[in-house]
């Protein structure tokens, strides 16, 4: 046998070996087969690519449990985060448009204006402000989120509404 050959055998082994193993931990981490088929092929494809740096036998075993666990960890908190976005984005009020063109530029120019003076804030404020107005957080999250007090979250906001107030009502806005 070549060494080319030697190697793939060796990669093969280690797969026949392994694999059970791992769609296990893959499986019971993530709770479904295919996402754990695939997390396995990710963890194998990223050990054959590092094979020659890698060690082979417990070692191996050992390194690709810890590339399949953390690959499913992560493979939970995309899947976690995406979760959360469809949930604030369903959240969101539906805009029925309307075919008042005259309205529509009003309340076009309306949100820029509120935009770019939301861009004045302080940043502090700006942040508790969005979070709460924009993402529609309660105040409990957007205190863990900033590593604040509630209390402290409560105040950026009613302080960053009437900073907000005040820029608007310089100029004249129209708010549909």
């Amino acid at each position: 046998m070549n060494e080319r050959s030697e190697e793939e055998e060796s990669f093969s082994q280690l797969y026949q070996e392994f694999y059970a193993e791992l769609h296990r931990v893959a499986w019971r981490i993530c709770g479904r087969r295919e996402v754990a088929d695939e997390l396995c092929q990710e963890a194998f494809l990223r050990y054959y690519d590092r094979r020659d740096r890698l060690p082979g036998g417990d070692e191996a075993r050992y390194w690709l449990i810890r590339v399949v666990k953390n690959l499913a960890f992560n493979h939970e908190k995309r899947r976690g985060r995406e979760q959360e976005a469809y949930r604030l984005y369903s959240r969101q009020p539906r805009v029925i448009p309307q075919n008042d063109g005259e309205s529509t530029i009003l309340a076009k120019e309306s949100c820029d204006l509120v935009r770019e003076a939301l861009t004045t804030v302080p940043y502090k404020l700006r942040v508790a402000l969005i979070l709460k107005e924009y993402a529609g957080y309660p105040y409990a999250d957007i205190a863990r989120i900033l590593k604040i007090s509630e209390a402290n979250v409560k105040v950026r906001v009613f302080r960053a509404r009437q900073q907000l107030s005040k820029i608007l009502q310089k100029g004249e806005i129209y708010v549909p």
